[in-house]
């Protein structure tokens, strides 16, 4: 089912890159305080989470997007909101998004379903069995989606809520690469290939390959080191079998998926038809927001995301 957003920005955060700016540099959340907790993984890495210390409720496990982390608005936003409507949000932080690099010469991706799964079963057991949601931000999102159509009935999942999802990752490398969002684009390869040489440098035994400075688009950038120190055999082979849109038939868990027309990182040609989507899953099309944007204003809640999480979750 595909419906319209009730979602309304105030005259003067009408712009997309007002949206998608104005939520993470200005109107931020208040600061949540949480417990960091390093979990070692059978395969001899780490994953590093978030979670509140005296929390009851029933877990929303959060994905964060492209070098996000723990201090990024929407994560601390989401904090703030699910806990507030009775929920137990725990963050898990893609490998070497915590601060620390990973120990594996992998990391993460937009198709990392895997790490999607274990997380879910980690608070299935951790939380003793009790109904697991999950939310997904931008790359995250992808991830998440991804995991729903190829888990089926088996999710493990009671809901999920995907936030402006790339849903197919070559439209998106294209729009980065043009116009005002190659502001996006040049501060986020900025930030992997920092991370990325911060590992070389630790972990000089993985002979990883450097990223330089050439690597000036996410075609360079994910034919260069995404795609073969993940398994793929290039960008190409990459884009196509991590887009979460060919997924989104199979999914069998309740799903929301939240996007704007106007999301800089992306077009409208991502968007599925109406016949794309399970009966299990709703598309709600917003005409402003930007990406992981939807900055509203005072009088229907400044951080109108937030809010709208888990009335989502909740169906």
């Amino acid at each position: 089912m595909i419906v319209d957003s009730e979602f309304s920005p105030p005259w003067w955060l009408r712009n997309p890159h007002l949206q998608t700016l104005t939520g993470s540099k200005i109107f931020k959340p208040p600061k949540i305080t949480t417990l960091s907790q390093r979990i070692e993984r059978n395969d001899g890495d780490f994953t590093d989470i978030n979670v509140c210390e005296d929390c009851v409720g029933d877990p929303v496990a959060i994905f964060h997007g492209l070098a996000g982390c723990f201090s990024s608005s929407y994560v601390q936003g989401a904090f703030n909101s699910l806990l507030a409507s009775g929920f137990s949000p725990v963050l898990m932080h893609w490998r070497g998004c915590s601060g620390e690099p990973n120990r594996l010469s992998r990391s993460y991706h937009s198709g990392s379903s895997d790490e999607v799964a274990w997380f879910i079963e980690y608070l299935r057991q951790r939380f003793d069995q009790r109904p697991v949601h999950a939310v997904g931000f931008s790359l995250g999102a992808n991830a998440l989606l991804k995991y729903l159509g190829e888990s089926g009935e088996q999710s493990g999942l009671t809901s999920a809520l995907a936030v402006s999802p790339p849903l197919v990752l070559q439209v998106g490398a294209n729009q980065l690469s043009q116009g005002f969002s190659r502001i996006y684009q040049y501060y986020l390869l900025a930030l992997l290939r920092k991370q990325h040489e911060r590992k070389r440098s630790l972990y000089p035994e993985l002979n990883l390959p450097p990223a330089t400075e050439k690597l000036k688009n996410f075609w360079a950038f994910d034919d260069a080191l995404t795609a073969p120190l993940h398994g793929f055999a290039n960008v190409h082979d990459y884009y196509e079998k991590c887009s979460s849109r060919q997924y989104l038939p199979a999914i069998k868990t309740p799903t929301w998926i939240l996007c704007a027309l106007d999301d800089p990182f992306f077009n409208e040609s991502i968007l599925p038809e109406e016949n794309e989507l399970s009966s299990s899953t709703t598309l709600e099309l917003s005409r402003r927001g930007g990406h992981v944007g939807f900055i509203g204003d005072q009088a229907r809640q400044r951080r109108w995301l937030d809010h709208s999480l888990a009335s989502r979750l909740r169906g």
